[in-house]
């Protein structure tokens, strides 16, 4: 009566629909048969393992054996088509369907087999430990899956993976619906082109127009990049977004380069037009959508006369008026022209600066200047000082491509340390001019005398700047045997926060200068001086003392607390065993109270 049940509960198993019984995935992860599984096993409540050769696993992953259980199986299994089949006359490798390789057993030869070079199969499984006898005609195992629990599973005979998938029947009257339908977009779409925004938006890059060529550009503003600060001409200007910009460029034969290329003359900088909006690349024969650039000053082209280029462009200035949506109104651009000299080697360094304004706002108004913080510095921005009445941002040494000290500046940005030099060449003069022309070289010209406490200061208001400290080292103590003259500059700035821990504001509480001297050799025909500025921020802030916490508890006890135990022991040898017990509680109480406080 016992075996019956069994074989019924077998039976049930085996009998049940595959969407019932387990949900098979197209692959039995992790399960891997053990060594004891593969083998056939008797009748006497074990397995009877089989495999059909050249079947491969669709779901866990199935190790089988290399060696096929079943010898009548089919060595070819019928397929529609060898996928893997892509050499005529030739064996292709792990292609378990390829006739031309004429193996018996693929998979004793082939690490693995190609998708689509078997049939497809699928496993149901289910826990091992129900199953006692296994009387199925299809291959079945019993895997190890990834929790080490044994799974018994069948093999389907004919998984639906092997079924076709119909073809589409594609024709005129169906062929857009469907490229719309499962298409994408297309690199070379002509259906729908987008249209240009109505008006310029933060960053957006300006459009312009050169009508003698009909071609549309961007305007440009030349970046350096890399080690030696080489000019990139493609850096687009971003609309509303005022910044400077310096680069370098080396000629190896400026005498050709001088009247050939067209970064060096100054009507390449303004022989075109700016769309005041980008909709107005849709008509470009629409001059009002159109806004001249407009030089200042007459500028003239570069001309090689002799040993010398002249009228090289140094320096490129537009200034761009806007008016919100509607724009840019007006644009004029200004030039900084040099000569260079024609040799080997030769270097320019040029300086693009763009400038956005209001439209109908007052050139006073727009060369205010920016706040650097309102009221207390951002990190980042410029470091404002004052010489006289005139405010202007604090600067330290820069070098050329060549090293030599160039007359443009870096910006001293607030919190940030750096440090900057270059080699000062000089002509034969006395001490005093030396050191003259090495004190402007330091500290830029005009000298800072006093430094802005906030980001907004005012230069008409004098109590929200403080003075610069200066300190020279003794001349004596250097031992100066010729001509002393500052070599190094050290900017000291002592600064901190001030206000809500909320909403802090930095503030600067005092800057000083401090030179390092160096004796050099004045007799010679043309001294070259190696000059270093560096700038320091020092954080003095104060923190205030933290908030104090939750009041703790103060324990005291009553003054007669004792009493009770006093009069205990009072009352003679026999009373005292009898208050060992009150002790005990006391001491208890005690540690009660120990452990409150200590935690």
């Amino acid at each position: 009566m016992f075996s019956l049940q069994l074989s019924l509960l077998q039976v049930f198993f085996l009998m049940v629909p595959e969407r019932i019984l387990s949900q098979p995935s197209p692959s039995p992860s992790g399960a891997m048969p053990t060594h004891s599984d593969l083998g056939p096993r008797t009748q006497g409540g074990t397995l009877q393992s089989s495999e059909v050769p050249g079947i491969s696993t669709v779901g866990p992953t199935v190790v089988t054996s290399s060696t096929p259980g079943n010898k009548t199986a089919d060595l070819f299994p019928v397929l529609p088509i060898c996928v893997c089949d892509l050499t005529p006359g030739a064996c292709d490798i792990n292609c378990c369907c390829d006739s031309d390789c004429y193996l018996l057993h693929p998979r004793t030869v082939f690490s693995f087999c190609l998708p689509g070079s078997v049939r497809s199969a699928s496993w149901v499984c289910v826990d091992n430990s129900l199953i006692f006898r296994s009387n199925s005609p299809f291959p079945s195992r019993v895997f190890m899956d990834s929790n080490g629990i044994k799974q018994f599973c069948v093999h389907v005979n004919n998984s639906r993976l092997n079924y076709l998938q119909k073809l589409q029947k594609v024709n005129a009257t169906n062929f857009q619906a469907l490229a719309t339908e499962f298409g994408g977009e297309s690199f070379t779409s002509t259906s729908q082109t987008q249209s240009p925004p109505p008006f310029y938006r933060a960053g957006d890059p300006i459009v312009t127009y050169f009508p003698k060529w009909s071609v549309i550009s961007l305007l440009r503003q030349p970046a350096g990049v890399g080690a030696g600060g080489l000019c990139a001409k493609s850096n687009p200007a971003g609309f509303l977004e005022s910044k400077s910009t310096t680069c370098a460029r080396f000629f190896k034969n400026l005498a050709d380069s001088c009247t050939l290329d067209p970064a060096l003359d100054a009507a390449s900088y303004y022989n075109f037009t700016v769309l005041k909006v980008p909709r107005g690349m849709s008509d470009l024969q629409n001059m009002e959508f159109q806004v001249p650039v407009t030089p200042v000053s007459q500028a003239g082209s570069p001309v090689l006369a002799g040993n010398t280029c002249q009228n090289v462009v140094s320096q490129v200035i537009y200034e761009i008026e806007t008016n919100g949506t509607f724009g840019i109104q007006k644009v004029s651009v200004s030039f900084g022209q040099t000569n260079l000299t024609v040799e080997p080697g030769t270097s320019l360094q040029q300086d693009f600066i763009i400038h956005f304004r209001a439209f109908q706002q007052s050139t006073a108004a727009s060369l205010t200047g920016s706040r650097s913080g309102n009221p207390g510095y951002i990190v980042g921005k410029p470091l404002l000082v004052l010489t006289g009445d005139i405010r202007h941002s604090m600067t330290l040494l820069q070098s050329q491509g060549d090293g030599t000290c160039s007359f443009k500046r870096h910006e001293v940005q607030f919190g940030v340390n750096a440090i900057s030099g270059c080699k000062l060449r000089l002509k034969r003069v006395d001490c005093s001019h030396l050191q003259q022309e090495i004190y402007q070289a330091l500290h830029g010209s005009p000298r800072p005398e006093h430094i802005a406490i906030f980001g907004n200061a005012d230069p008409a208001q004098k109590g929200e700047w403080t003075e610069i400290l200066s300190r020279n080292y003794s001349v004596s103590a250097m031992h100066c045997t010729s001509c002393c003259v500052p070599v190094s500059l050290e900017i000291q700035i002592l600064w901190a926060y001030i206000g809500l821990q909320s909403n802090p504001q930095a503030h600067v509480s005092g800057a000083r200068f401090l030179y390092q001297f160096q004796s050099i050799q004045d007799s010679q025909p043309e001294t070259e001086v190696p000059l270093k500025t560096v700038v320091t921020f020092v954080d003095i802030t104060q923190k205030p003392e933290p908030p104090r916490g939750q009041p703790r508890m103060d324990w005291k006890y009553p003054f007669d607390f004792f009493f009770p135990f006093k009069m205990a022991f009072s009352r003679g040898e026999g009373s005292q065993k009898g208050s060992i017990f009150a002790i005990i509680i006391l001491c208890l109480l005690l540690l009660g109270v120990l452990n409150l406080e200590t935690e």
